[in-house]
């Protein structure tokens, strides 16, 4: 099941929450940013890597101090790799694969790859849902946006896509 819902990440009583980023799991949106410092010192702790990882990757943490207990992060660009369709893709295939192998049915996520440089609302919540529909029937998939307007867009879509 997908829903569209005008929330904040950090404050869904979910499994987990998708977080976009980098390979150095440095945020990649300000909305990362945003969970970042809601999660407080326990989700940086949690966070630090020995190398950077491969765009396209996702990797499990706590949470730290958000509602949710995990944090799946979403590698969706690298210093040789900038936000693509590509990219948004393989990292979405990822965190789908990670919450099945951790058991998390009920996820919450921003529209990944949105921003200066990268996707447009539409390209990115179609990723979205044409990725989560391969996945397991009895999980839920909140997408979270900031506005009404970006709910009624993305409710369209999930509503055309899973006709």
């Amino acid at each position: 099941m997908i829903r569209v819902v005008v929330d904040d990440l950090a404050f869904l009583a979910v499994d987990a929450v998708l977080r976009p980023a980098d390979e150095h799991l440095e945020p990649a949106t300000p909305g990362a940013v945003r969970l970042d410092a809601q999660g407080g010192a326990a989700l940086a702790a949690q966070r630090r890597i020995q190398m950077p990882l491969e765009a396209g990757a996702a990797v499990v943490t706590g949470g730290g101090d958000l509602a949710a207990p995990f944090v799946i992060h979403v590698v969706v660009q690298s210093r040789q790799q900038p936000v693509s369709r590509t990219t948004v893709s393989r990292s979405l295939t990822s965190a789908w694969q990670r919450a099945e192998a951790w058991q998390l049915g009920r996820l919450a996520t921003p529209l990944v790859g949105i921003g200066p440089g990268g996707l447009p609302l539409e390209e990115a919540a179609r990723l979205l849902i044409d990725s989560w529909r391969g996945g397991a029937a009895d999980r839920e998939l909140q997408i979270v946006v900031e506005q009404d307007n970006d709910r009624r867009i993305v409710e369209g879509i999930v509503g055309r896509v899973t006709r």
